[in-house]
């Protein structure tokens, strides 16, 4: 029996005329960082609208990677993976691996946003290396055409997240290859000498003209925040979508938690404040 075999859905597919009508609100996701499959797909089976594997700030190795996007996929959870760094090598590991939605980090200019965005495409248009017939993306050469359509299925964002790509911002949006932007309020604090205060006002602001500047350009755009009155503040801005919570900082309130009621001194007040979660 021949199977006919086609290429997962990618982000981009959330934001069609039609999913957007049909779902009639924004998309939410939230980092995994645990580097557990299973830990994975209890997230997948929580009804968000995506997942993003942290593949910059969390100890994850390919195959770990590969494991977490095995068992998402069983759920209509979509994937997300975040490279380390905009390197050509690395993102065509992660493409084989069968990540169909790619968000490269630190991206400054437009020239960093071109060579992210020839790293996902095979040439003549991109530099990606040739291995489908070795690597999960191609289903190992079963799915048909798979060269020539890949780039078609394959969503890129690239991520602003410093007062230098925010100057720029205009320049990396409109680069052509580049699908959307994802913005990064803890690296942009610190870049603007505003280190740990992601709701500063100019902080804020700064995530807002990348926002709209997207809007304009019609590119898909999204924004990291974990408290839910900036998040929906940023939807009411025009972002597409919030990256709301990590694995990682769920279980460490949650237990933080569980301690203070169980294990805290009889005479605690329970007043101090809580770690941040991002």
């Amino acid at each position: 029996m021949s199977l006919r075999l086609s290429s997962d859905p990618s982000l981009k597919d959330l934001f069609t005329e039609q999913a957007r009508t049909e779902r009639n609100r924004p998309v939410a996701g939230m980092f995994v960082s645990a580097g557990d499959a299973g830990v994975a797909e209890i997230c997948a089976g929580a009804g968000l609208d995506y997942l993003l594997i942290d593949g910059e700030h969390s100890p994850l190795s390919l195959e770990s990677i590969q494991a977490q996007l095995r068992a998402i996929s069983a759920y209509p959870t979509l994937s997300v993976v975040r490279v380390p760094e905009n390197d050509a090598r690395l993102i065509k590991q992660y493409l084989d691996l069968g990540a169909q939605s790619l968000i490269v980090p630190m991206v400054d200019t437009a020239d960093d946003a071109l060579a992210a965005a020839r790293a996902v495409d095979y040439p003549p248009n991109g530099v990606r290396g040739l291995g489908s017939a070795l690597a999960r993306s191609a289903r190992w050469n079963r799915i048909p055409d798979y060269l020539t359509t890949a780039r078609d299925t394959i969503t890129l964002l690239v991520q602003i997240e410093s007062a230098t790509a925010v100057k720029n911002a205009a320049e990396i949006i409109s680069t052509d290859g580049v699908d959307g932007i994802f913005i990064g309020p803890s690296d942009l604090s610190a870049s603007m000498g505003l280190i740990g205060q992601q709701s500063h006002p100019d902080v804020v602001a700064a995530a807002k003209q990348v926002i709209r500047l997207a809007r304009e350009a019609g590119k898909i755009v999204g924004v990291n925040a974990f408290v839910q009155d900036q998040a929906r503040d940023y939807l009411d801005a025009g972002a597409d979508f919030v990256n709301v919570a990590a694995d990682v900082a769920l279980l460490a309130r949650a237990t933080e938690q569980l301690a203070q009621t169980w294990c805290a001194p009889s005479d605690a007040d329970g007043s101090g404040s809580a770690p941040a979660s991002y």
